[in-house]
């Protein structure tokens, strides 16, 4: 085996071994990262990515929810989400900030600390399942 045939066995390794290392670690925790996508979606009144990141069973949730936003402007400001712990097949996630929805000439803040997110894998993939 030859220098050549060596170092490109070796840079394919590597390239596998981030590959796998960069899996899992998304795999692992990325339930925060599906409740900020679903606020995302939902400041922004993106049906089909609210749709993408949420579970079966919290669909028509999500539609519901929208349709509340639907003649407000909404934004998201200072939006931090976090695992908290585990209950039964859920993962739960708490998050810091607010979303701000202006009705005209009311301002209304909604604090999201006060919530509890519920998240699922499905699929493969996180998706936001409900809060308390």
């Amino acid at each position: 085996m030859n220098k050549t045939q060596l170092f490109r066995i070796l840079l394919l390794w590597t390239v596998l071994l981030l590959m796998i290392s960069s899996c899992s670690s998304e795999s692992t925790d990325n339930a925060p990262g599906a409740v900020e996508d679903y606020l995302g979606a939902l400041v922004s009144k993106d049906e089909n990515q609210m749709i993408n990141q949420s579970c079966a069973d919290w669909e028509s949730q999500a539609k519901l929810e929208l349709n509340s936003f639907a003649a407000v402007e909404a934004s998201l400001e200072n939006l931090n989400c976090e695992t908290s712990g585990q209950e039964g097949d859920y993962t739960l996630v708490d998050c810091r900030g607010i979303i701000i929805a202006n009705y005209g000439a009311e301002v209304l803040e909604i604090e999201l600390q006060e919530r509890t997110f519920q998240v699922l894998q499905e699929g493969g993939e996180w998706r936001m399942c409900g809060y308390r």
